[in-house]
């Protein structure tokens, strides 16, 4: 344990980071409880959603740790190895994919109700379950590579273990399986399936079945729309990774980073409430109804 030198932003900064992950898993908790305790919300694509939102907690509360321990040394002006810091990382990457993964289920599921509406299989919860299934274990197990290298190291300067940033395999592996995979296969589904509805619009079909494609699509456009935002906000870590190729990143390059990818999360969990129709109006009918109906059964 060594006494360390701290600017004036820093525990400012690390207790913004703080509350926002604070946020992030009261919302994501929230979320989780009102989609199984609504049947309205007991779907496939819901699911799906509940999947997103449990993602959401578990790097919410791995975030947490990671602030917390943060602003413990910031504090007390000192640095060293937490003795869990290399597990943390190691769960702070995994949960990133994961997160990241869950939008690509969404909008595969929206791609094949479509496309594949008559193959019912790919449609049944088991199905579906199993996808979420692989995606975990993809998730879980792809980090493994940065442990068995010693990859993962502690950045005294920005108070956390990761990658460092530079010309590596492992940071180039990290950028592909957490972002170019999922964010490449919902870009694919949501091309692939403006392209389906262009070539529906030359063909006769029934009203209701071009509106349906349509509100899917719209669906899709959503997704999109939430990883446009993730990728948007997070557009600080990219930028230290490329100044990284060609010469040294800002000292607290870790710490700004985290600022942004934690706000892009919460922003993300709101944007996510307001782009689903069941979980936002069940939240409205348990908080929001009930108060009210209860008053009125007081003045009467």
């Amino acid at each position: 344990m060594n006494l360390t030198s701290t600017e004036s932003w820093f525990v400012p900064t690390d207790i913004l980071m703080v509350i926002c992950t604070i946020l992030i898993i009261i919302l994501a908790t929230l979320f989780l409880f009102i989609i199984i305790l609504h049947k309205t919300c007991h779907t496939i694509s819901m699911m799906l959603v509940a999947n997103t939102c449990l993602t959401t907690l578990v790097l919410g509360c791995v975030s947490l740790s990671l602030s917390l321990f943060t602003l413990e040394n910031d504090l007390k002006q000192i640095y060293y190895e937490d003795s869990l810091c290399v597990l943390q990382a190691y769960l702070n990457y995994a949960a990133s994919a994961e997160f990241m993964f869950s939008f690509s289920l969404q909008a595969f599921y929206r791609y094949i109700t479509v496309v594949y509406r008559t193959n019912l299989y790919w449609q049944t919860f088991k199905c579906q379950a199993l996808l979420v299934c692989i995606t975990w274990i993809f998730s879980l197990t792809y980090p493994v590579v940065f442990v068995f290298l010693h990859n993962i190291t502690y950045n005294a300067d920005n108070q956390i273990c990761q990658l460092p940033l530079g010309i590596s395999f492992s940071l180039f592996y990290g950028v592909f399986c957490i972002y170019l995979i999922p964010v490449s296969m919902t870009m694919i589904i949501y091309f692939k399936l403006i392209l389906y509805i262009r070539e529906l619009s030359h063909t006769t079909m029934v009203v209701r079945t071009l509106l349906r494609v349509q509100r899917e699509l719209k669906m899709v456009q959503r997704i999109v729309t939430l990883l446009n935002i993730i990728v948007t906000i997070g557009v600080p870590y990219g930028i230290f990774v490329f100044i990284s190729f060609f010469t040294t990143p800002p000292k607290y390059h870790f710490r700004i980073a985290f600022i942004f990818t934690d706000a892009s999360i919460l922003i993300a969990l709101i944007v996510l409430l307001q782009f689903t129709d069941p979980l936002k109006k069940s939240l409205v009918k348990r908080f929001l109804q009930q108060p009210n109906a209860v008053a009125a059964a007081g003045r009467t």
